[in-house]
């Protein structure tokens, strides 16, 4: 049987094929994994996503005209995007190269333009931040073909900004950060309000799957926009600027005085964010029977009280939980489908997947895969 190209060698062979020669450049960034702290990132809260050795990469040469030619193998089509004119907001994957062409134009970068081919194996709409893998990409490759100094922590915002304002995902900072700072075999712990990181060492003797149920969503449509419309009402109630702001204690206080529906949204976010720093804790201490309660913990919040589970996620999160060497599982991203994530004891990695592969089948799961992934490096240029 013929080996499967990754998708490295996918954009090297293409960009030959389609250019006549072979590219200056060859980039990537990785999607992610959030571990725990999920829909704390808008609330000025705390994170802890890895990056994922699933990547967006883009092969690609500079050129003289002022636009990117950009052929994406993934959706098999072409798009030209002049880099000096007013672009028009449509729908579909190349919305992210003109929110990010646009931003950075706003932001008078000087862009050059280039040719190239992307592809990834980052799974679309399975909640790994597939789009900012493809911002970072595409910051990066603009960053290679002018010649800038790359300041990681600048480009996450401004890709952040793109998402936000050109595709009109009202997404938090994590992902951007997490696919621009990631290292490998670390975690990252990010403050969403002050910026501040720090890594966060994985143990060789955890393994993390993140499981994919097979279902996909399509946040822009979804109910998250909702959700942070919810959050700001709840801060707005208590006179803070964020939910970061406010403790339990003062948010069970007033659990008569809010609206019930609010006040669990707010709940989740508040009990969240100490989840994320008592999971650290329970990291650096080798408590991981600790850190894989506070993960199921978390997947109990986001289903009852922020409600942005489904069945499918319930689901492959309670087959983990069965499964030989897990210590916890959830789900990640921001809901209604996608993925779920497990704590696995790296020795029992594959008797773990092949349980996971009958397991939710059996319970009537569709068909759903089991990667175990490793904490990989963020945006980076390598040689073509």
């Amino acid at each position: 049987m013929k080996k499967e190209s990754t998708p490295r060698q996918r954009v090297l062979e293409a960009f030959r094929d389609v250019y006549k020669e072979n590219p200056q450049f060859l980039v990537r960034a990785a999607g992610r994994v959030n571990l725990i702290g999920e829909h704390t990132d808008y609330n000025d809260g705390f994170v802890l996503p890895i990056a994922l050795n699933r990547a967006t990469w883009i092969a690609l040469s500079p050129h003289d005209s002022q636009e990117v030619h950009l052929k994406s193998l993934d959706f098999d089509e072409s798009v030209t995007v002049p880099l000096h004119q007013k672009l028009n907001q449509d729908r579909g994957w190349q919305e992210y190269l003109k929110g990010v062409v646009n931003i950075m134009s706003r932001e008078k970068m000087m862009l050059k333009g280039w040719h190239g081919v992307v592809a990834g194996d980052v799974p679309i709409g399975a909640g790994l931040s597939s789009s900012a893998s493809l911002e970072l990409a595409l910051a990066k490759a603009f960053a290679v073909a002018g010649d800038w100094k790359w300041e990681p922590q600048k480009m996450a915002r401004l890709c952040q900004k793109a998402e936000n304002e050109w595709v009109g995902m009202n997404c938090g900072i994590m992902d951007q950060t997490i696919s621009a700072l990631g290292q490998k075999g670390h975690a990252l712990f990010l403050d969403c309000r002050s910026l501040e990181t720090k890594q966060v060492a994985l143990p060789d003797s955890l393994d993390v799957a993140v499981m994919d149920t097979g279902t996909r969503h399509k946040l822009v449509d979804s109910a998250y926009n909702e959700r942070r419309s919810q959050c700001e009402e709840a801060a707005a109630f208590f006179e803070v600027v964020a939910l970061r702001d406010l403790s339990l204690e003062k948010l069970l206080a007033s659990e008569k005085e809010l609206d019930p529906l609010v006040f669990r949204r707010a709940r989740h976010v508040v009990c969240e964010n100490d989840r994320v720093l008592n999971f650290i804790n329970a990291l650096e201490g080798g408590m991981h029977e600790k850190a894989g309660q506070l993960m199921n913990e978390s997947h109990a919040s986001l289903r009852n009280d922020f409600e942005v589970s489904s069945e499918a996620l319930d689901l492959i999160a309670n087959c983990a939980r069965q499964a030989p060497g897990c210590y916890g599982a959830r789900m990640t991203g921001g809901g209604f489908g996608g993925c779920g994530v497990a704590l696995v004891d790296s020795s029992k990695s594959k008797e773990f997947s092949e349980a996971m592969e009958t397991g939710y089948k059996a319970s009537g799961g569709k068909n759903g895969m089991i990667y175990i992934c490793s904490a990989s490096e963020g945006a980076e240029a390598l040689k073509p």
